[in-house]
């Protein structure tokens, strides 16, 4: 396959907005499901409801340490006119009384433990004295229910606890936990593939050799991928062949998502936007943002294609913009919200006029510190705790000014 010569130049750039309502519109949901066992099931999100087949608890249980109690036994009780009431037992978490509490009698109880028959209270143990005669005084009046934990409180038999779609988090899965479950039906993970270009990419943990440069966007976009619900399946970095690239979507297409990194911009050996168009159609190619112009997605045989600049602070920036609510959309996963604080800025930023920059800070002593370097350098996020976002119209910001730092 013949590949275009020369230095071609972008055509209809197109706003983050726009972009960002293609990337909406682009890819579905995934419906494939899998079961898996409760201890893998952090971050997942439930394909169908899980339903209490039983009380949580199952039984009526202490709320306190003290003593199980008929209420009646300890009306008008005071530390100044106590209620005598004869122990009958003592009784631990994890154990039945072997007896039922009766007028007049008490079982010493732990929390947590089952409430023994006949008892519907529990007077704490603070509000009690035991005499020499072996009596249990009470000192306080309690009603009935009162200090008792009621069977099926938390959970009923028959109830959802977690509902189709939701995402489990350490809450849910306790909640899940509860009610006996070990195995549940989930939706599957997204499986992601990453391909760096360029015959100047290697493999780290080789020698470098003149004009080579190891691959770090793979592992990065792995790390983002991996974070929001994905299955990243990394490829060796691939030449500047068209041919090559072309060949290789019958295996990249057996994933979700494709990413390619690098091959993204308007070099004459750019050429991951004519391998999406030899095997589907390009929905745009550049976006007015900074840093990360040259970024393309395309749609190839239903499935969602990103072209992604190979400079690493670009190629970053932009899965978290623009990749990652795809991701968590088709993961079935909520938009994530990130932290912001409002800081003053501590020195002026130039910005580009007509492009939304996303620049990245650092935080020093109250204040959001510029941080970005230049597009290729990794340090620019590496060393950055969040970015602030610079809107088209502006081309520039005065130290000082109050900015809204989003936090990585």
């Amino acid at each position: 396959m013949m590949a275009p010569t020369g230095m071609r130049p972008f055509g209809d750039v197109i706003s983050l907005d726009a972009a960002r309502a293609i990337l909406d519109a682009t890819g579905a949901p995934i419906d494939r499901t899998e079961t898996i066992s409760l201890s893998e099931a952090n971050g997942r999100v439930v394909a169908s409801d899980i339903v209490a087949r039983s009380d949580v608890p199952p039984f009526s249980r202490a709320g306190m340490d003290g003593y199980a109690v008929r209420a009646r036994d300890t009306e008008g009780a005071s530390r100044g006119n106590p209620r005598a009431l004869a122990k009958v037992a003592t009784l631990y978490t994890g154990q039945v009384s072997p007896v039922p509490v009766r007028d007049g009698e008490c079982i010493e109880i732990s929390t947590g433990a089952p409430l023994p028959d006949g008892a519907d209270a529990v007077v704490m143990v603070e509000e009690t004295d035991t005499g020499a005669d072996g009596l249990v005084r009470i000192f306080a009046e309690v009603r009935p229910q009162q200090n008792v934990g009621r069977q099926g409180a938390d959970i009923q038999a028959g109830q959802v606890v977690v509902g189709a779609g939701d995402a489990l988090n350490a809450s849910r899965i306790g909640a899940v936990a509860a009610t006996g479950t070990v195995r549940l039906n989930v939706y599957a993970r997204p499986r992601v593939a990453i391909l760096s270009t360029g015959n100047e990419v290697v493999e780290p943990g080789t020698e470098l050799k003149p004009g080579q440069i190891y691959d770090i966007n793979r592992f990065t976009l792995s790390a983002v991928v991996s974070d929001n619900g994905g299955i990243p399946i990394a490829f060796p970095p691939a030449p500047d062949s068209l041919d090559a690239l072309v060949s290789l979507f019958d295996d990249l297409l057996a994933c979700d998502i494709i990413v390619f990194s690098g091959g993204s911009s308007v070099g004459e050996r750019d050429l991951v936007r004519d391998a999406i168009t030899a095997n589907g159609r390009l929905l745009f190619h550049g976006v007015a943002v900074k840093p990360g112009k040259p970024t393309g997605l395309g749609l190839v045989r239903g499935k969602p294609v990103f072209a992604m600049p190979g400079y690493p602070t670009s190629c970053l920036s932009n899965a978290h913009m623009l990749l990652v609510p795809m991701l968590r959309r088709i993961s079935r996963l909520p938009l994530r919200i990130n932290k912001t604080l409002t800081l003053p800025l501590a020195q002026r930023i130039a910005s580009t006029s007509g492009r939304h920059q996303f620049y990245p800070v650092r935080i020093v002593n109250g204040t959001a510190v510029p941080a970005f370097k230049a597009s290729g350098d990794i340090t620019s996020m590496s060393r950055a705790d969040g970015y602030i976002e610079i809107p088209a119209n502006i081309d520039l910001v005065e130290a000082g000014a109050s900015v809204d730092v989003t936090l990585f």
